[in-house]
């Protein structure tokens, strides 16, 4: 991957992905590898992978590390900056005026229309991008069956964490067979050591109910720092600290605010945004923004040198395989559960096979399927 795009370029496409990127992470991902991969050639299939196979061993948002990353490669330290930020603007621009309108009014727009025909588009997205990732991924029928295996435990309910590390390690305990040589082993996980040096600085926050911005800011920090995991999982870190440690929430008001988080695209860690915007107007979305993200960018500048040594080695080249079959299973099981949301009657299961015929078979770029399947929706609730 030549560094040789300019930031202008590099603001473009990532404020194009960010204002499209409904559907969470898989989709997400899904996006960028049509737009870099399949589209601008930026990069391989198999480097592809191997960059979400490694944010998926540090903590924060998958998806956003994703294109922080694909900054990085292309632009360097500036191109980190400006990938990572314009595909977290648009979210955190739309979040705060779904926030003020809440603080306003006591409710949030109606978007449930625009959300029936995009869900649809996502889908087919998904799936080509799934269908590319695993062909590349899958190299031996041992991959196959791991990957298969973490799909069907995740639908079972089985922890999506334990999944991914645990498909990782029996990989590698599985098809490794000799151990490297020098300290890579600990250059590995030093993105990792990250967390447990950052998350301590959230214990300075007073546990008593008093707003204040810098206990907003260290307290987002802290969840940026360590938390892996969905939505889900944000939801209880969100609960513990806001809710149940510093009572500044009510459980109704955090429920809004994941919510919000879900349906507008880009980050569902934008959810801080909301949830800054009530606490503390303007200000306190622009902190708890920062905070919960800052984390991301600072382990993705870690990890980016280590991914080439990663797949080289004889030790983390076989981790590395595991976590990126594990990541394809969970992203199949995810597609699974949005399907059962998306495709809920006729007219989406038509648009959902008419995205992917147009996806497929005449290459439509991606971010307008997304936009024509919201128009379509929106023009459903109307003539319907």
């Amino acid at each position: 991957m030549t560094s040789n795009a300019s930031l202008g370029e590099l603001a473009g496409v990532f404020l194009k992905l960010g204002t499209i990127a409904f559907g969470g992470p898989a989709a997400h991902i899904a996006l960028m590898r049509d737009e870099f991969v399949v589209r601008r050639k930026w990069l391989s299939d198999q480097y592809y992978l191997d960059i979400i196979g490694a944010t998926n061993l540090i903590p924060g948002p998958n998806s956003t590390e994703v294109a922080i990353h694909l900054g990085l490669l292309r632009a360097g330290w500036r191109g980190l900056i400006v990938a990572g930020v314009c595909f977290i603007g648009p979210a955190m621009v739309m979040v705060m005026a779904f926030a003020w309108a809440y603080v306003e009014y006591g409710s949030t727009p109606e978007v449930g229309w625009l959300l029936y025909g995009i869900k649809p588009v996502i889908i087919a997205v998904v799936l080509q991008a799934l269908y590319g990732l695993a062909r590349t991924a899958t190299k031996s029928v041992f991959l196959a069956a791991v990957g298969a295996g973490v799909f069907g435990l995740y639908l079972l309910g089985v922890n999506e964490i334990a999944l991914l590390f645990g498909g990782a390690l029996f990989v590698l305990a599985v098809e490794s067979t000799r151990r490297v040589r020098g300290g890579l082993r600990s250059l590995a996980l030093a993105p990792l050591a990250g967390a447990p040096l950052l998350a301590p600085l959230a214990a300075t926050a007073a546990t008593a109910s008093g707003y204040s911005i810098t206990t907003l800011f260290l307290t987002f920090l802290k969840i940026g720092s360590v938390l892996y995991g969905s939505g889900y999982v944000l939801l209880a870190f969100l609960r513990n600290d806001f809710v149940v440690r510093l009572g500044w929430l009510t459980d109704q008001q955090l429920l809004d605010a994941v919510a919000v988080g879900q349906v507008t695209p880009g980050p569902v860690f934008t959810t801080a945004t909301f949830i800054g915007y009530v606490l503390g107007g303007v200000e306190g979305a622009i902190a708890a923004t920062v905070a919960i993200f800052l984390p991301s960018f600072l382990f993705v500048a870690l990890l980016s040198p280590l991914v080439p040594k990663l797949r080289a080695s004889p030790l983390t080249g076989p981790l590395l395989d595991g976590v990126n079959l594990a990541a394809i299973g969970l992203m199949a099981g995810v597609t699974v559960r949005l399907g059962r949301d998306a495709l809920v009657d006729v007219p989406t299961v038509l648009l959902a096979l008419a995205a992917a015929v147009l996806l497929i078979r005449y290459r439509v770029n991606s971010a307008w399927l997304v936009l024509g399947g919201g128009a379509i929706g929106v023009a459903y609730k109307f003539v319907g």
